[in-house]
């Protein structure tokens, strides 16, 4: 995955075939995915690389993160059963996710749109973050490690899969990565088993 922010808006995240063609997500949403990129910088937002896509903080903490795919483009928020969405234009990263956080773009022009509300938007989640607010934890089946969650909030398309297992495989994710002491380690393992969850798979199975 690259390391640089520059890469991503230039040649895409490393992930996928694609990468540094013209066929990158990348390159299809270039445009829009540069208009988030400068509301998040004009909002006072740190700039980091994390999981091979553009992730903001503030405070020490990730506020949103960029996303490119083929149908869509997205800017997500971390922490988001705490956003209010009082117009009610987030999203849910999949079915069974519990709150939504998403911002889901299917034109390059919708950013010029609604940069007003997104910043508004911003502006609240940095609050939450100057104000050490976070979000309640919610009783879920999968007791899931932190570096877990986050990597679902940063990658929809793993989100969505993650939600879609049986209890039983979103377990064998949850009972591996809690063994691994070390923090780099579990995101380590998360990286690796990124394909395995796509396809609908537990840590376990081949």
């Amino acid at each position: 995955m690259i390391t640089n922010v520059d890469d991503y808006f230039k040649k895409g995240c490393d992930r996928c075939k694609r990468f540094n063609t013209p066929a990158c997500s990348t390159r299809i949403w270039q445009a829009g995915l540069l208009a988030l990129r400068q509301l998040c910088l004009d909002a006072g937002l740190e700039e980091t690389v994390k999981w091979g896509h553009p992730c903001y903080m503030h405070s020490g903490r990730n506020i949103v993160i960029i996303g490119a795919f083929q149908r869509n483009y997205t800017l997500t928020f971390f922490n988001a059963a705490l956003m209010k969405d009082p117009d009610g234009v987030l999203e849910k990263q999949g079915p069974n996710a519990h709150n939504p956080g998403m911002f889901r773009f299917t034109k390059l022009n919708q950013i010029t749109q609604m940069s007003p509300l997104i910043s508004a938007y911003l502006t609240e989640a940095i609050g939450y973050a100057e104000k050490g607010i976070k979000a309640p934890k919610q009783q879920t089946e999968v007791e899931m490690p932190e570096e877990l969650i986050d990597a679902l909030e940063a990658d929809p398309e793993l989100a969505e899969a993650f939600h879609a297992l049986t209890p039983g495989r979103q377990r064998s994710y949850a009972f591996n990565l809690n063994g691994a002491k070390q923090s780099s380690t579990r995101f380590k393992r998360i990286e690796k088993f990124r394909d395995k969850i796509i396809a609908g798979k537990g840590a376990l199975e081949r």
